[in-house]
């Protein structure tokens, strides 16, 4: 007799295949024979079950984002293909590995008006690298192997797979599970630059003046951060990053500038914008927030574009040349071309500039933080953070008032992806759901997450998740009542006219205290250290809630609040 397992089994094993260990996801009727064969099967996945299905995607992408592995999550049909919709979009814009596995109704009612009935293949379609509802059960193996060969090469992405409920239970040859270990982690069948283009891009370089190599997430996914900081030491060249670039190189590194553009940019890190005569974008799309609205680079100024999506470069602005090439190898071609070009090789003076760009721009932020002004004030839990978080700590931020901030003047030690916040599309209730995920993926280090209170609003019943999961995960809320970020944009833009933007304090440390999370109130600035120490110390969830000073009244690091 022919080995076959039922639908919902092969799902189970075609993951398993693909080297995957976690799980994150809400059950739901359509989902049943899928979780019936998790629990009966032996497979070594955890399934960590969330209280949101947007939740269980932002769990998937922070544990893809520190794993270099594709994260996970699945729902059921209806209301739960909806709700997973915008982890789903932020992870794909954003080129991280995340599967969205969502049931649906039997195959055999579509187009009945059955209960939760939804064009689940039209509705992901746009958001999604690849997509398909599963209409054979016989086609569950291919179809797994397809989505994790579309996440994992070129520009990584989300996939969605639709599994209705009737093919759960239909033959599958279990002769046709397998994977390719290659599509465990990405990036995957690495492509290199056409021959000349990397030694071309390396000439235009050398014939620059003030050049600034702006880093994006590319560098920071394909992992070469030690081939980007061996090319800016060895020309002395300045690496200015987008937010999601963070980790390109040390925020300590001599080299490094720091976040340029209108979040997080601040007015010492633009100098070098606006004064380079050649910006090279790398692994960076050279999008609204890093050029601030396309302010810099002016026209004229030349460009040099490294990207493994061809379809970035010259989107923006003209490339002189451009190189179209996993970014890890695209440098180790650089760096092999300087090896072996004879003569001398230019210094352009980076280390002596950014170092007294830094002084002035972190002489501001510590008087800020040194500031005795009666309230605690967003530099402040900056500068307490900065002096309190282990080296190998994570640090996960929603969108709002703590991203300028953090983008601004924290001081990671060591590269890589450290930092976390979801610039693709900004949804507020992010960082509290992520930050499980990126701990499930690092679980031996520090996860610090930070929020407004308004995304504190958004995902608070994720704490019981934590709880559940008994995670070491201290989260931060910056408490000001208001969506800050929409008040100081009503500020600047529409003289003062606030509408609709504050809303009740509340005491988010009696919520947390509520689901089990030890947690603290802070309204002084001497308590913010005794706080943060107390919260890394205790072996369990923990919450900080600060009422700090509102974005409005604030001295942001925002260029431009529209960004």
């Amino acid at each position: 007799m022919m080995n076959t397992l039922n639908g919902a089994e092969a799902m189970v094993r075609s993951l398993e295949a693909h080297g995957v260990t976690h799980i994150f996801g809400l059950c739901g009727d359509t989902t049943l024979p899928f979780y019936d064969a998790m629990n009966r099967l032996d497979h070594g996945i955890t399934h960590v079950l969330s209280r949101d299905e947007r939740s269980a995607a932002y769990m998937a992408d922070g544990f893809s984002r520190v794993t270099g592995r594709v994260g996970v999550c699945e729902g059921p049909s209806g209301g739960g293909a909806t709700y997973i919709l915008p982890g789903l979009i932020e992870a794909n814009e954003s080129s991280y590995a995340v599967l969205a596995i969502t049931t649906d109704i039997p195959v055999g009612s579509y187009g009945k008006y059955p209960l939760t009935e939804v064009d689940q293949e039209t509705l992901m379609g746009p958001l999604t690298k690849f997509n398909t509802v599963i209409k054979r059960a016989d086609h569950i193996p291919r179809m797994v192997r397809q989505a994790f060969r579309a996440m994992t090469t070129g520009r990584s992405g989300a996939a969605h797979l639709g599994l209705p409920y009737d093919i759960q239970y239909d033959d599958v040859s279990a002769d046709d599970i397998w994977g390719d270990p290659k599509h465990q982690s990405y990036p995957a069948y690495r492509a290199a630059p056409e021959p000349g283009a990397a030694e071309d891009a390396a000439e235009a370089i050398l014939s620059a003046e003030a050049p600034l190599i702006v880093c994006g997430g590319g560098v920071v996914i394909s992992g070469a951060m030690e081939e980007l900081g061996r090319l800016a030491s060895r020309l002395d060249i300045a690496v200015g990053t987008s937010i999601s670039g963070k980790g390109s190189l040390a925020d300590t590194h001599p080299q490094s500038l720091g976040v340029v553009g209108s979040n997080g940019g601040t007015d010492e890190t633009w100098e070098m914008m606006e004064a380079a005569d050649l910006v090279v974008f790398m692994g960076c799309r050279a999008g609204s927030t890093t050029t601030s609205r396309w302010e810099a680079p002016k026209p004229g100024q030349r460009i040099v574009h490294f990207d493994n999506d061809p379809m970035v470069i010259g989107a923006n602005y003209p490339a002189e040349v451009g190189v179209a090439a996993d970014l890890k190898l695209a440098l180790q071609a650089v760096n092999a071309y300087l090896d072996g070009r004879g003569g001398d090789l230019p210094s352009f003076g980076a280390a002596a500039k950014i170092a007294d760009i830094k002084q002035r721009k972190f002489a501001k932020f510590e008087a800020l933080a040194a500031s005795k002004t009666g309230q605690v004030l967003p530099e402040q839990i900056i500068h307490a953070l900065n002096r309190n978080l282990p080296e190998d700590s994570i640090v996960v931020s929603d969108p709002g008032t703590s991203c300028p901030y953090y983008n601004a003047y924290s001081q990671q030690k060591h590269p890589g992806r450290r930092y976390i916040t979801n610039r693709a599309h900004g949804a507020l209730g992010y960082a509290l759901s992520a930050s499980l995920g990126a701990w499930f993926g690092r679980p031996g280090a520090k996860v610090v997450g930070m929020m407004g209170d308004g995304s504190f609003n958004f995902t608070c019943g994720e704490l019981e998740t934590v709880v559940r999961c008994n995670a070491p995960i201290t989260y931060v809320v910056f408490s000001n009542a208001n969506f800050g970020w929409i008040k100081a944009s009503q500020r600047d833009n529409f003289e003062k006219r606030y509408y609709n933007v504050d809303f009740n304090r509340t005491d988010h440390a009696a919520v947390a205290e509520a689901f089990g999370v030890r947690a603290w109130r802070v309204e002084k600035p001497e308590d913010l250290d005794q706080a943060i120490k107390e919260a890394f110390a205790h072996d369990g969830p923990t919450l900080i809630d600060v009422v700090c000073q509102a974005l409005e009244e604030a001295a942001a690091p925002v260029r431009r609040w529209m960004g």
